[in-house]
């Protein structure tokens, strides 16, 4: 069931009992569950913390941990599937979700003793009323059926016993119509409510939004729910319009904040637009609205680096053809930006020619299709030097999550990305920002590449790419986010160097191998371009594929558009999805 008051059927409950915590790998969970461990470290709430990247880790982390727990917290995990009926708990655990995949399963929705839901069914969620899914007289009225088949009066004639059976077998086809017919509708109505996956709200704002009604908010619990907030965005995972509305009632948090600690400190001058807050270090913190470029870590990098490999201006201008390596020059000497200034790393630039680089941006957008290219952003600033930019904390805290190798673990680079956002580690932060830049690098030449082979193949209903095992740096496409950002990559760069209409509408399924050794795959699938509202349908897709198929199909990730195979499988696999989405 739905919690209407997070305070009072969330952190109420919660309070003075152990808690087992389960994060799935993503930024906006870290973000979440680095503002809840605030909360509960302020009430000395016992808490136990585990990373699942899967539906079977989840369940291994339940088993090995439910031990004296009695409330589960689930962060971006668990929403998706019937918890109950996968965990199998005892009838005294509650089990709180908190997670922004969609749909969300309505076993959960209507569970109303063990599940609770903390985020608000949105108006576009359309989920089934209960009368519809589930049927709770129907045992009961096979039962009926049968006792009154068996109460003919001994004393009736034949004729009237022939007459009794008569009426009951056609009360008896009446009723199995009206199941039928039921049936039927119960499985069109589920199948409409399923067939996409998408995300709602971010988990760390609305983390953010129980700190402020428990009135624990802060400077840093803000900008880490910012930070959720913005990865949904950067990552492709939400529309612009509900990103615009959440930075509205976010610009509302940081004029309040702001106004309150301008009443406790009149030493210091605040305005409504900036948030800030005096250290013990004499450092000040500030959060400041303002609006950006869709230039990743230009700030972190240099500015010819930063324009060649965003995703935004590269599939704008083209830049993997010598023509669009032409007009990026073009671009750098309408701005009057000389070549020198542009390769030299941001901070030391001319101090003029940083202060116009925004301005001369929005000025030469239009001319050369960079539409949309700003968009309203906030700014971290630590003293007078350190300034960060959001997207900055999601591209970083994205290269340390998916940065697992021999050497460390995936455990490991979960704790690296949470510590990130600490301001006492930006050490950690920093090197995300360095791994963050190679990965944009080799992701453009990895597309660039893939365009020059042709190797973003047609199947008819979609687009797929094969990272063939042995070319550069393909073993860092086993991480699914690193996947998901090379498909859109492709996609978008296919679609504007071809001129069939059609390629607009299609979408694109990525794969590259997961394990050389186990001869394992990641197939992940995303949405056309054209979608305004990031939906896919791949999740039931593959579902469907498994179903009709019978290969041995690993549907165990969180996000059902991503899937584990066997390597030898996938072209079958392929085939299959062909047929059922021609």
């Amino acid at each position: 069931m739905f919690v209407d008051d997070l305070v009072k059927g969330f952190y109420e409950v919660i309070l003075k009992n152990r808690v087992l915590i389960l994060v799935n790998y993503d930024v906006d969970a870290i973000c979440a569950v680095k503002i809840l461990q605030s909360i509960l470290r302020f009430d000395n709430i016992i808490y136990v913390l585990v990373p699942v990247k899967t539906l079977t880790e989840l369940k291994k982390a339940y088993e090995e941990q439910k031990v004296d727990v009695r409330h589960v917290v689930l962060i971006n995990c668990g929403g998706t599937t019937d918890i109950i009926e996968e965990l199998e708990p005892d009838e005294d655990i509650i089990f709180f979700i908190i997670d922004s995949h969609r749909p969300t399963d309505v076993c959960n929705i209507y569970s109303s003793s063990q599940v609770r839901i903390l985020a608000p069914p949105e108006d576009d969620e359309k989920i089934p009323d209960f009368e519809d899914i589930f049927n709770e007289n129907e045992s009961s009225n096979e039962e009926l059926d049968s006792d009154d088949v068996d109460d003919d009066d001994e004393n009736d004639t034949v004729e009237e016993q022939q007459n009794k059976r008569r009426k009951l077998d056609q009360n008896a086809l009446v009723k199995r119509r009206e199941r039928r017919s039921w049936e039927e509708n119960r499985k069109k109505l589920l199948f409409d409510y399923t067939q996409f996956t998408y995300y709602g709200r971010s988990s760390a704002i609305l983390m953010f939004d129980l700190s402020w009604k428990l009135h624990r908010e802060s400077i840093d619990l803000l900008w880490w729910g910012i930070v959720g907030v913005t990865e949904q965005y950067i990552l492709g995972k939400t529309e612009r319009m509900r990103y615009l509305k959440e930075v509205e009632l976010i610009a509302g948090h940081i004029g309040r904040i702001s106004e309150t600690a301008g009443n406790n400190d009149d030493s210091e001058t605040m305005s409504q637009t900036s948030l800030t807050k005096p250290s013990n270090t004499s450092i000040q913190l500030r959060i400041e609205s303002e609006k950006d470029l869709l230039l990743a870590l230009y700030r972190h990098w240099t500015i010819e680096s930063s324009l060649r490999y965003s995703m935004f201006t590269a599939v704008s201008l083209k830049l993997w053809t010598i023509k669009g390596e032409k007009r990026l020059k073009q671009i750098l000497a309408e701005m009057g930006l000389p070549l020198a200034e542009s390769r030299q790393m941001y901070h030391s630039m001319d101090l003029s020619l940083r202060k116009q680089f925004y301005s001369m941006m929005e000025k030469i957008s239009n001319a050369h299709n960079l539409l949309q290219m700003t968009y309203p952003s906030f700014m971290l600033h630590q003293g007078f030097k350190k300034r960060y930019q959001c997207a900055d904390y999601v591209y970083a805290m994205v290269a340390t999550l998916e940065s697992n190798s021999r050497d460390k673990s995936s455990t490991e680079c979960f704790y690296n990305t949470m510590d990130s956002l600490s301001r006492s580690k930006k050490d950690l932060l920093d090197q995300g920002i360095e791994k963050a830049k190679w990965i944009l690098t080799n992701m453009f030449r990895h597309v660039q590449a893939a365009l020059d082979m042709r190797q973003v193949i047609s199947a008819g209903p979609f687009y797929y790419l094969i990272v063939q095992e042995g070319t550069l740096h393909s073993q860092h496409y086993s991480n699914p986010h690193c996947l998901i950002m090379l498909a859109a990559f492709a996609l978008r760069a296919q679609v504007a160097s071809t001129r069939k209409t059609k390629a607009t509408r299609l979408p694109l399924i990525a794969s590259a191998t997961l394990d050389s050794d186990e001869e394992t795959c990641l197939v992940v699938g995303i949405p056309p371009i054209t979608e305004t509202m990031p939906r896919s349908f791949f999740g039931k897709a593959f579902e469907q594929v498994a179903n009709k198929t019978k290969m041995d199909i690993s549907l165990d990730y969180f996000d059902s558009s991503i899937v584990k195979m066997q390597i030898k499988d996938r072209p079958k696999f392929f085939d299959a999805l062909t047929a059922l989405l021609s």
